[in-house]
């Protein structure tokens, strides 16, 4: 039987370091096709080989190996509202997101890459107000099955709950609730942290797999929330 092959080598954090330094459109279209076989053409093998894993986990969630707008998100950095002028991100981002969503706010999986930090994401990052109100009300309503998925063994031993949150209870919430900390949450998050080593061994997919899988429970209780398929 062939030796498995991880998916990144070296050049993956060396070309992300390299841009960092170099964050100028001049410089990566010089070495540009460092970035496609570094980085791109490795990701999107990496994703395209987790589908199946992925759709074992909930086949509700899409691993899309399209070069746009798929589960790779994009080099170029969005700076119409930006002071920092940069082109592009000095990071690498896969989200395997909710079939129903259309952006990066939508209920999913995420694996974030860069030198300075790697860690894997589940949840709601910033959703839009209607859903974060969908998931605060259903935890009101059944206080104890928000307690079961956020507390679960599997789950809390390799995941920490993350993200922002309100100075002062929500209107419209009890602010004695005993989810008041909980309901507080603007971004329903967990986030997994990911040894660099990690990506360029042959066991990466059996890491997301089992860091994804333990996450469930908790996407569960957000996707019931929102009354969406899980």
């Amino acid at each position: 039987m062939a030796a498995r092959k991880a998916f990144f080598g070296p050049g993956l954090m060396s070309f992300l370091k390299d841009l960092a330094a170099n964050n100028r459109r001049a410089w990566f279209e010089e070495h540009k096709s460092r970035y496609e076989a570094e980085v791109r053409e490795p990701a999107l093998a990496l994703i395209r080989a987790f589908a199946p894993r992925l759709e074992r986990i909930s086949p509700y969630f899409v691993a899309s190996d399209r070069k746009a707008g798929g589960s790779l998100m994009r080099i170029y950095r969005d700076v119409r509202f930006s002071r920092d002028k940069s082109p592009y991100k000095t990071n690498v981002g896969i989200q395997f997101r909710h079939e129903s969503g259309k952006d990066v706010h939508a209920p999913g999986f995420y694996v974030h890459v860069e030198p300075a930090e790697c860690f894997l994401g589940a949840g709601m990052w910033h959703p839009e107000s209607g859903a974060l109100r969908a998931v605060r009300d259903a935890i009101v309503s059944d206080p104890a099955a928000w307690k079961k998925a956020r507390d679960a063994k599997a789950f809390r031993k390799r995941w920490d709950l993350a993200g922002d949150s309100l100075q002062r209870p929500p209107r419209g919430y009890d602010a004695d609730h005993p989810m008041v900390e909980d309901l507080k949450r603007k971004d329903h998050i967990a986030v997994a942290h990911l040894a660099p080593e990690a990506l360029t061994s042959p066991d990466l997919l059996e890491v997301l797999a089992d860091r994804f899988r333990a996450a469930k429970p908790y996407l569960a209780f957000q996707a019931a929330a929102l009354d969406l398929p899980l």
